[in-house]
């Protein structure tokens, strides 16, 4: 019996040399996503995210990767409504979820996208899809957030070029046009 520290016995031959480990199969899956308003049924393997998926398989290439940590914010994506980083999460997990990409809400034409260019909120624009999103999750939920509660949603996103004021002008131009569209439509807007 070995001690403590001492390497237990294979319980299989070690494999001779020059010879090939053998490869254990991979699990594959099957997903529906409706993205930005179009269902894609995917095959996909268990470690794969929906970063990636969404950007590589889907060609969506808005939703950036950055960090791989979900510390920037730069592959945020709406899901069921709210924020996500999609680098955190297994695209194998969000079958049958709703998701929408920087794409989705450019197509729509979002004030927000007329608003982040008018206020230069980018420089490189690595970062300007994931704050973007943020911002649209943010005010489909309160259409007329204080420049706290904008910070406060927006504090998971981060911009190398230091581009913070601009973001916060755009996203408060957004929901005055938006709450003015509101209105217009008979809606509870408040100017």
């Amino acid at each position: 019996m070995p001690h403590v520290g001492e390497k237990q016995p294979a319980s299989q031959p070690a494999s001779q040399p020059g010879s090939q480990p053998v490869s254990q199969p991979v699990s594959l899956g099957t997903v529906t996503l409706t993205v930005n308003g179009e269902v894609h049924e995917l095959i996909v393997e268990p470690q794969w995210t929906l970063q990636y998926v969404l950007h590589d398989k889907l060609g969506l290439i808005g939703t950036k990767e950055f960090c791989g940590e979900g510390a920037c914010g730069a592959c945020t994506v709406i899901m069921e409504g709210r924020p996500v980083l999609s680098c955190m999460m297994l695209a194998i997990e969000c079958d049958g979820k709703s998701i929408e990409t920087i794409e989705g809400i450019a197509r729509a034409n979002h004030p927000l996208i007329e608003a982040y260019i008018k206020h230069s909120c980018m420089q490189c624009g690595f970062c300007t899809p994931g704050f973007v999103v943020t911002a649209k999750a943010l005010l489909d939920r309160n259409p007329d957030p204080s420049v706290e509660e904008i910070k406060e949603a927006m504090v998971g996103n981060l911009c190398r070029c230091g581009t913070y004021p601009a973001h916060l002008r755009a996203i408060e131009e957004a929901a005055a046009i938006l709450r003015g569209v509101l209105v217009a439509q008979g809606g509870e807007g408040r100017d």
